[in-house]
């Protein structure tokens, strides 16, 4: 039997190895220009041998020939003349003559001020809105806590997700496992009492909606604290015995009918969404009145009161920031040429630092500091190239781009053409990764609008005659055939397919149902209005 042995052996093989450098230069061209910015100015924090070249600043060797100007006598002071009027104090004049506390302009501004930023509000949140609320009313500590947790499991729209067993093992710091034991069962029980009554509360809270388990519940919330203020406005104020009735606060028959028929609608609605959601989601207003056993007309006004609810309450305070957009590139016609053109302004312009260079080359360094300098040095240089790389390859892309899409630019949308980012790889000479880098999160200003690159990259569609038609394009036919149909009649997915072929453009039904349901359009059925 052979006994294993230690052995050398040689093995080649190849592997691609991501260096700091590489991998700086992937994550540099990923950059859109305000992202850039940043990770210039951190690198320029962190990195001494990087500078920033300021054209209002002027250069060393800038300094050093006007110094020599001025030693050989070359450039003369020109000084204005002198105002004497200008040259009094006046803050230190009357400053024996003003009262003690008192403190010039100058001193003020000496003094370090808070940053206006500091001043400025920040949006309201959801929590933030109710937490308020819950701080304006008088509650027991208890109450007070478990609103305030039932507040904190609450989604971005307003929903309470959790069942009422876990939020009550939650509140209580107990499994339920543990609350099911008999000595955790009566502290569960006042927990969960505790958590009904804090999700009761957080029902009454503005916005009206917020803490209900689906949609059902969402809008019934609505409308009943839309019935109970509708009652309270309209309410008939008690008369006292013997005494003539206001006739400034009485009501005419006619308005009186109006409110009645108005009441009449929300309640009409309430009976809709507590038992014909389903129905209401299929838009048939006639089935939806026959199984509500009201008329048609009281139907249509009903529905017209949900569509006024709001389904996601929660969603008015937690939208998101607007992002601010500024274009990567521009798309400019110069002397009949479409040409791009790099957006540089506010990005800082780079160069190395004179005196780290001259540390480099002195003997009197020592030979610790020296080597930081040297790898400052390498690091510095290798991002400067890294952004000179980035700039190339997306002016390369665009290049392309635009000579892809002169007609687009001249004409709109209807005249894009489709484009894979594979075809443009190829025609730059570097991987497809590269180009869907170089167009990842960036804008280009161009006739038709500020536009992300990647709304320029689509397939076209199958079929040997519409291979020249874009995806974007596809759908915008199919969502103008759909506007231009007869309400009463609306075109099925198998006639627009057939509408679309009469111009060319070969699709299937499943195809142009895909296309729809992609632009959230409802189906033949659901769009059809009836009388």
């Amino acid at each position: 039997m052979a006994l294993l042995q230690p052995k050398l052996s040689l093995k080649v093989a190849q592997r691609q190895v991501l260096t700091p450098g590489l991998m700086q230069m992937v994550s540099v061209l990923a950059l859109n220009k305000l992202e850039l910015k940043e990770m210039i100015d951190a690198e320029m924090v962190e990195n001494p041998v990087l500078e920033e070249i300021d054209e209002s600043v002027p250069t060393l060797d800038e300094v050093a020939v006007r110094e020599e100007r001025l030693e050989r006598g070359v450039e003369e002071a020109v000084t204005p003349p002198k105002d004497i009027f200008n040259e009094i104090d006046f803050g230190s004049y009357f400053q024996e003559y003003l009262d003690p506390g008192y403190r010039t302009q100058p001193e003020y501004e000496d003094n370090e001020k808070p940053s206006f930023e500091n001043f400025l509000s920040q949006p309201t949140t959801l929590s933030d809105h109710l937490a308020w609320q819950l701080g304006a009313l008088s509650l027991d500590k208890g109450l007070h806590q478990a609103a305030e947790f039932v507040v904190g499991n609450l989604d971005e729209d307003g929903y309470l997700a959790a069942e009422d067993v876990e939020l009550a093992s939650a509140f209580t710091g107990t499994s339920q496992d543990a609350a099911a034991s008999n000595g955790h069962a009566a502290e569960q029980a006042a927990a969960l009492d505790l958590i009904h009554r804090a999700i009761d509360l957080v029902h009454h809270l503005d916005p009206a909606g917020v803490g209900a388990r689906d949609l059902r519940q969402c809008l019934s919330i609505q409308i009943a604290a839309q019935l109970q203020e509708f009652d309270h406005l309209y309410a008939k104020p008690l008369q006292e015995p013997n005494r003539a009735e206001d006739p400034h606060r009485s009501l005419s028959a006619e308005a009186n009918a109006k409110i009645e028929e108005r009441r009449r609608v929300m309640e009409i609605a309430a009976l809709i969404v507590d038992h014909h959601l389903a129905l209401l989601q299929k838009r048939d207003v006639k089935d939806l009145a026959r199984a509500a056993q009201v008329t048609v007309e009281e139907a249509h006004a009903a529905v017209d009161f949900i569509r006024t609810l709001d389904p996601r309450p929660g969603r008015m305070y937690n939208r998101e920031q607007t992002r601010l957009i500024e274009p990567d590139v521009f798309f400019v016609k110069r002397g009949g040429e479409w040409v791009v053109s790099m957006n540089e302004e506010d990005l800082p312009s780079l160069r190395l630092s004179q005196r780290y260079r001259r540390m480099l080359v002195s003997s009197d360094t020592e030979k610790e500091v020296k080597e930081y300098v040297k790898e400052r040095f390498r690091s510095a240089l290798q991002l400067m190239r890294n952004i000179a790389q980035r700039k190339s390859t997306i002016l390369r892309t665009c290049e392309v781009i635009v000579r892809r899409q002169q007609e687009f630019m001249e004409k709109g949308v209807e005249a894009l053409r489709p484009m894979m980012i594979k075809e443009v790889a190829e025609e730059i000479g570097v991987h497809p990764s590269t180009v869907s880098r170089a167009v990842a999160n960036k804008y280009a200003h161009t006739p038709q609008g500020v536009l992300e690159l990647r709304f320029f990259f689509s397939e076209g569609s199958n079929g040997p005659e519409g291979a020249d038609t874009p995806l974007l394009v596809l759908k915008r036919k199919v969502r103008k055939l759909i506007e231009d149909e007869d309400a009463k009649h609306p075109l099925t997915d198998d006639q627009l397919a057939a509408m679309l072929q009469n111009q060319g453009i070969q699709l299937t039904r499943r195809t142009v149902a895909k296309y729809r349901e992609d632009m959230n359009i409802p189906s033949t059925h659901q769009r059809r209005k009836r009388d």
